[in-house]
This record gives structure tokens, sequence and C-alpha cells, in this order.
């Protein structure tokens, strides 16, 4: 157990830097360079998935000795491909499906902390899957 907690800080700590690059590589290349936001925002997450894939091999998980490194990281960007799409699915579940549509959610809370709380929800349940994922696609099963 205290293997798994370890590895899961690990986890928590290697996708703070992730984000940490994903937003800076946002802020430079949007605000600081002037390029389109959605052309940034595709730019921050690869870099942030590549830093993420180098540093979750080498600090999180032990990888399968019978995997090659580059079908390793084509999973890793599929599962991380799937956990941005299960981010947005969940975003618009929570504000255009629920907030939109329960009118005593809208008395109590603002669309900007809706907003807040629907990033947290999403990014807690993917944080979870990518963590499961990523454990049994790409690690290699103890003995």
């Amino acid at each position: 157990m205290n293997k798994l907690l370890a590895q899961i800080f690990k986890f928590a700590i290697v996708g703070g830097i992730s984000f940490v690059v994903d937003f800076a590589v946002y802020g430079i290349m949007c605000n600081g360079l002037g390029i389109h936001y959605s052309i940034s925002g595709v730019a921050g997450f690869v870099v942030s998935v590549i830093v993420n894939y180098l540093l979750s091999m080498r600090f999180v998980f032990e990888s399968k000795e019978d995997m090659r490194k580059d079908k390793e990281f084509v999973i890793f960007v599929v599962l991380s491909l799937i956990g941005m799409i299960l981010n947005s699915v969940i975003l618009y579940i929570c504000i255009d499906l629920i907030y939109m549509h329960w009118i005593w959610l809208n008395q109590i809370l603002d669309i900007e902390l809706m907003n807040l709380a629907a990033k947290v929800i999403a990014t807690g349940i993917v944080m979870v899957y990518n963590f499961v994922t990523r454990k049994i696609f790409l690690e290699k099963k103890d003995a």
C-alpha cells in the first residue's frame, strides 16, 4: 500500500509539473507571441504530454520490459487524448447539460464559479482515469 501511495504522490507531482509546462507554453504563445488561443492550447497540450511521458515513465511507472519505447509513447499519447476528450465531455455535461438546465443551481452559483467547479470535477475524474489506464497499459506487472 505504501508503494501505491508513493506512486500516486509522484503521479500528482508529475501532473503538476506538466500543468505548469502546459500553462507556460500556452501563455507565452498566446499572450507573448500573439498566436491564436486554439493553436497555443494544442501546442501547450503537446509539449506537456511529452514532458509528462518522460517524467512519468522515469519516476512514476516502471516500463514493461517487452514493450518498445515508440509503442509505449503512442499508447501514452492515445490515453492522453482520450483523457482530453473525457475532460471536454465532463465539462459539457456539467455546464451545458446540468448547469444550464437546473434553474435552482443557477440561483446559487454564478457561471464563473460553475466553470471552475466543473473543471475541478473533470480534472479529478481524468486524473483517476490517467493513473489507472497508464498503470494497466504501460506499467510492468509485479511478479
